[in-house]
């Protein structure tokens, strides 16, 4: 909202006009006299006008969000929607879902024939529910079972049914049956002598086959032949304990959707209602056996244990043999006492070491400067500058040139540094020399060289 002053004329054509429409899609309003407008001279009464905006500039300027609210809403009924159709769809042939792809239709009424039907979760509860002459119908869509736990499974029932077997489930209960793919016959008949398959006469074609040997075996059988080798039904008997195992590959023999169809309804209550005593098992994560993370030595490489014997053996042995060529420890009375060459030497060979030049030269410098202002007896506290107007009114040289050489030149190389330091000592030399010869006594040049030169604040030569 904007607020404009006006005057009276503007809020006279503002109220014949009723408002008008303003550039950004607002009505432009008079609200009423806020006062006189002093500042500008006259007097003159001043009105605000207000400008209300429109619905379509509201939508205009709130569009993004509008439209973000919107991906939003939808993007949430599509999650519901998506997420509501799983849960309702539930889990594949358990026994108390209703769902089409459940098969609570089966148990129903295997339960109304009489039938005691126990839904299991896990083989601890197939256990504890099992008899001699149950039956018990697995279908291990997950392979949660490994082959001990399949093997087990096959040895508590008289029956077993296994539905959808993978390639775990065929080795371990049935080693000469293969799979046989997809059936592409539009039409299955039993052809086989199972009670079973006989009463179901026809099978729900198009879904997967199990194969079994051409030469045949006689404690395997196969019903509802797809093609000379392939079947919808394999039965196997154990020779041992003459236990069965009946493998029927295709799942959708027994859920709601498709066991009224075709002979399915009579193949799964003749596999089923044999017995009192029915155990439905669907393997859940119960199953997976429980360990906890493997343990340092289990992800260790087994050679590694003998090699880290061998290598303290080795240290061990290393230790003693140097340790014996020491030979024992000698006890020192410190301090020490160390001459100054040795420290000399030393330090020149760290700066050598690290190409420290100008250390190097300020070092000797300081030296020099210190004897200098011995020699000319200007004192300890004389100021450098005095050294130098000494020096130089002493020695017949410029005093730039002494200022050069013992503070203004930096070496950059090994045969300057060498020739620098040959500068000083030459310095010193010619010094001594005047000094020696009485040119200028000490005292007189040290005064001369106090008034020529002024002393500069002090300067500080680190070593």
């Amino acid at each position: 909202m904007s607020v404009t002053p006006t005057t009276d004329a503007a809020a006279r054509d503002s109220r014949a006009g009723n408002g008008a429409a303003d550039g950004t899609g607002g009505t432009v309003g008079t609200v009423g006299t806020v006062g006189t407008a002093g500042s500008s001279g006259g007097g003159a009464p001043f009105v605000t006008t207000v400008a209300t905006p429109t619905l379509r500039a509201f939508l205009r300027r709130s569009s993004f969000w509008v439209i973000a609210a919107g991906c939003v809403m939808v993007i949430a009924i599509v999650t519901a929607l998506v997420s509501g159709a799983s849960n309702a769809a539930g889990r594949a042939l358990a026994g108390d879902n209703p769902a089409p792809a459940g098969s609570m239709a089966l148990v129903e009424v295997l339960r109304q024939q009489g039938v005691t039907v126990t839904l299991a979760g896990s083989l601890a509860e197939v256990r504890s529910a099992v008899g001699a002459n149950s039956t018990v119908l697995l279908y291990d869509e997950n392979s949660y079972l490994d082959g001990d736990q399949l093997a087990e499974l096959a040895d508590l029932a008289a029956r077993t049914v296994v539905v959808a077997p993978d390639f775990l489930a065929l080795q371990a209960l049935a080693p000469t049956v293969g799979f046989g793919g997809v059936s592409d016959a539009s039409s299955i008949s039993a052809g086989c002598s199972l009670p079973a398959a006989d009463r179901a006469e026809e099978l729900l074609p198009g879904g997967d086959t199990l194969s079994i040997p051409l030469g045949g075996d006689p404690l395997v059988t196969g019903c509802f032949a797809t093609s000379t080798d392939t079947f919808s039904l394999v039965q196997v008997e154990n020779a041992t304990t003459g236990r069965l195992v009946s493998l029927v590959p295709d799942a959708r023999v027994f859920n709601n959707e498709n066991v009224t169809g075709y002979g399915n309804a009579a193949l799964t209550l003749g596999l089923l209602g044999d017995s009192d005593s029915l155990v439905w098992y669907l393997p859940t994560l119960a199953d997976l056996p429980r360990t906890g993370p493997p343990s340092l030595a289990e992800l260790t490489p087994g050679w590694v244990t003998p090699v880290a014997v061998l290598l303290l053996l080795v240290a061990v042995a290393a230790a003693f043999w140097r340790g014996r060529r020491f030979g024992p420890l000698v006890a020192e009375n410190l301090p020490v006492t160390v001459k100054a060459s040795e420290t000399m030497e030393g330090r020149a060979r760290l700066y050598a070491r690290s190409n420290a030049r100008l250390r190097a030269l300020d070092a000797l410098r300081i030296g020099a400067v210190q004897r200098l202002a011995r020699a000319v007896g200007v004192g300890r506290l004389a100021q450098l500058e005095e050294v130098i107007g000494s020096v130089a009114q002493i020695t017949g040289s410029a005093p730039n040139e002494v200022r050069r050489v013992l503070v203004d030149a930096i070496p950059h190389s090994d045969a300057q540094l060498m020739a620098l330091s040959d500068a000083l000592q030459a310095l010193e030399q010619a010094t001594g020399r005047a000094v020696m010869a009485g040119i200028v006594p000490a005292a007189a040049a040290a005064a001369s060289a106090s008034r020529e030169f002024s002393p500069p604040p002090a300067e500080r030569m680190d070593p």
